[in-house]
């Protein structure tokens, strides 16, 4: 047994986490983490193994799935308790009860409406293969193994032709917030 760091299993976890890391990375990108913050969340199990003090691991691989969706998890939580105090917040300055209509602001429905055309056009301007993956699994809700076998293509493939589904939706966000974000930025130095 490993015994680095005082732990008995943290060396095997160590291994296990470097010989799973691209598998977990996907499994980030899977779960709508964007690739960049997938990396952050990877980084943070990294930061857990090393804090945390565990007896043997039977089974490394899916102890570190586990760890995977708990931080993921977390991450849920937290932002849920981040948009509340944003909604809290937004409300107090408004002078507005927290029990205000729920209904978007023409605003925010014209956003909504921006970005679900930038998003489909960057989904239409896909290869045909890869809008087809895209559908079957988000919007027909098809298990991956199934498009795979259905359209004579590997689990891999239809893995990677995911995550350029998703590379492209969040681009077209970005694009939007960028655009959104830039007149802003101006207004800002005027008031300093």
């Amino acid at each position: 047994m490993d015994r680095t760091n005082g732990h008995p299993s943290g060396g095997l976890l160590r291994a296990a986490l470097l010989e799973h890391r691209a598998a977990l990375l996907r499994y980030f990108v899977a779960r709508q983490v964007p690739p960049e913050e997938a990396e952050d969340v990877l980084q943070d199990l990294v930061v857990k193994l090393e804090t945390i003090a565990s007896g043997p691991v039977a089974e490394p691989r899916a102890y570190l799935y586990r760890m995977a969706e708990n931080l993921l998890l977390d991450r849920i939580r937290a932002e849920g308790r981040r948009r509340g105090r944003e909604q809290a917040w937004v409300a107090a300055q408004a002078g507005a009860s927290l029990e205000a209509d729920d209904r978007p602001s023409p605003e925010q429905a014209l956003l909504a409406r921006e970005r679900l055309g930038l998003v489909s056009a960057a989904l239409a301007a896909l290869p045909e293969r890869t809008q087809q993956v895209f559908r079957r699994y988000r919007l027909d809700d098809v298990p991956q193994r199934r498009i795979a076998d259905e359209l004579g293509i590997s689990l891999s493939a239809v893995e990677k032709h995911l995550q350029k589904a998703y590379q492209a939706v969040v681009a077209a966000r970005r694009g939007l917030d960028a655009e959104n974000a830039g007149p802003q930025r101006p207004r800002e130095a005027e008031g300093q």
